[in-house]
């Protein structure tokens, strides 16, 4: 399968950086995987709720200038449905069949705005848990390794 992880910010930790290199690496047999990232909006300090919405609003505008009319777009969310790996597994399966680039999509630090949400074909749930967006991103490519190696029948860790 072939799969673009767009996100917000710039990873600040060198271990995510290295974790995201390290499994996009692993990817790379089953497929053609990149990482789009959108700079992310400084909140000032003591943000209105307004400010924090207009700064959503204006990364979800940059991200969706990465999203192509055909895409389909999975937008990572607290409030979705939350696969195991082997359901995610048969879901990349169907996926791989349509010929539509996958756009795996991470907010930044306010979330995801309400057009981003909109332009989703799927939203997919990891946890009830919130992470930070730099420890998703790893989080998001290890699942897809473990998805890949499912869906191959290669052997995974339980």
């Amino acid at each position: 399968m072939n799969g673009t992880i767009l996100c917000v910010g710039k990873l600040k930790e060198s271990w995510q950086r290295e974790g995201c290199a390290e499994y996009l690496k692993r990817l790379s047999r089953y497929g053609r995987y990149e990482i789009v990232a959108v700079d992310d909006e400084k909140d000032p300090e003591r943000a209105s709720p307004a400010q924090i919405e207009q700064a959503k609003d204006r990364e979800g505008q940059a991200l969706l200038r990465h999203v192509k009319p055909g895409d389909r777009v999975i937008c990572l969310c607290i409030r979705a449905d939350a696969p195991d790996s082997v359901a995610l597994s048969r879901q990349l399966t169907q996926w791989s069949g349509d010929g539509r680039r996958n756009v795996f999509v991470i907010g930044g630090s306010n979330g995801l705005s309400e057009a981003v949400l909109r332009r989703a074909d799927v939203r997919l749930s990891f946890s009830n848990l919130t992470f930070p967006h730099g420890l998703m991103r790893v989080i998001l490519l290890e699942q897809l390794y473990r998805a890949e190696r499912i869906r191959t029948g290669e052997p995974y860790h339980k």
